[in-house]
């Protein structure tokens, strides 16, 4: 499948255009798409008499290019119905009946210049897609995020990350804007059903799913809270899809020397303890560090259980239960990696058994409260 997209190096473009090698160099058979694919790429360096060999070539094309913050306002115009024009009598001139696949703006709806001349781009294609019985994909999308997207440009989300990451004031007008968003990888995952012959169709469109919906005030507070997780160590909320994208959207505008942070770790002569990261409801994950011949540990608990992973070094797991005397066993090496449960009301210590540091991986079914720490000493 020859595989034409405009504005190629543009947010949308690019991580179509990686995907599709993905899927083409078999990285990525998520998508039911063939492997048959070569990207025709077209974007304002692309030498302009390509355009008319690639609309010849193409089995499916996806008309991404537009433009966003012209210099003059004349220039939506040209960009966003000109250049739709140009393409489509391209394609017509070679009788090329592929699809295509237009990506709009809910602006398309509104009266200004931007809003003008994508609805002009869609009447263009509708009107094509009458004349020669062409199929066409009209996507009116609303706020797009996403890895690669250009601060200060067309994306709210994507200046407030760049300037969050760096420590850089932003500025809000409207807390309470109602925004709608699409996340660049439900866009590309839906331009592929496009060319599978599957698009979600709503009406004469077709629509990206899911849409989020946030306050813009409730945005920012979020993006906000997304440095602090390196002091306060708490992971990010997983099960919300809207929190689980726009954390990976933040992180893609990190500077580059800003990648790793610090933790806080206790030392002392038997080793070190070191908390990772906590969570709200899924517990605390530590990396504990024991010196040669050290034990650590002599408590138990009443609710609060544990797992111990030893990744490194050789040493030995001892329970016992409270109100009894048998002592119980488990060797544990980081040869062999397998995880102990600490369940309660056991009395438990773990030694270095070996000649070298013995590092373990412990988590904690809650993180440490010290008004209610539930541990009581006890030897084992």
């Amino acid at each position: 499948m020859n595989i034409l997209v405009t504005g190629a190096q543009g947010f949308m473009g690019k991580n179509l255009i990686v995907t599709l090698e993905a899927i083409r160099d078999g990285k990525d058979n998520s998508h039911g798409l063939t492997q048959d694919i070569t990207v025709l790429a077209f974007d304002l360096d692309t030498d302009p008499t390509l355009l008319d060999s690639f609309c010849q070539q193409a089995d499916f094309v996806c008309h991404l290019a537009g433009v966003n913050r012209p210099k003059d306002s004349a220039e939506f115009m040209e960009g966003n119905f000109g250049f739709t024009s140009t393409l489509l009598e391209t394609l017509k001139k070679h009788g090329n009946k592929a699809p295509v696949l237009i990506t709009s703006s809910i602006q398309a709806a509104l009266d200004n210049p931007y809003g003008h001349s994508k609805k002009a781009g869609e009447d263009l294609m509708f009107a094509y897609s009458r004349q020669t019985d062409t199929p066409v994909y009209v996507y009116r999308l609303p706020n797009a995020f996403g890895k690669w997207t250009r601060p200060n440009y067309n994306s709210a989300i994507a200046t407030f990350c760049y300037n969050i990451a760096r420590g850089l004031p932003i500025t809000v007008n409207d807390r309470s804007v109602q925004m709608k968003l699409v996340y660049i990888d439900d866009i590309v995952a839906e331009i592929i059903r496009a060319m599978n012959g599957r698009p979600t169709r709503h009406g004469d469109f077709c629509e990206v799913r899911p849409v989020h919906e946030a306050s813009l005030g409730d945005i920012v507070d979020l993006l906000e809270s997304f440095p602090e997780t390196r002091q306060n160590l708490q992971v990010i909320q997983l099960d919300n899809p809207l929190v689980k994208k726009l954390y990976s959207t933040y992180l893609s505008f990190l500077p580059e020397d800003a990648f790793a942070y610090p933790l806080n770790t206790h030392t002392d002569h038997r080793g070190s303890f070191t908390e990772v990261f906590r969570t709200p409801d899924r517990g605390q994950v530590s990396i504990n560090i024991s010196k040669p011949g050290i034990t650590k540990g002599n408590h138990w608990h009443h609710t609060k259980n544990e797992k111990f992973l030893v990744v490194q070094g050789q040493g030995v797991i001892r329970f016992r239960r409270i109100g009894d005397d048998k002592v119980i066993e488990y060797p544990v090496n980081g040869e062999e990696l397998r995880v102990v449960d600490i369940p309660t009301g056991y009395t438990h210590n773990i030694e270095n058994a070996g000649e070298a540091d013995m590092v373990t991986l412990m988590w904690a079914n809650e993180p440490f409260d010290p008004q209610k720490p539930d541990t009581f000493f006890e030897q084992v």
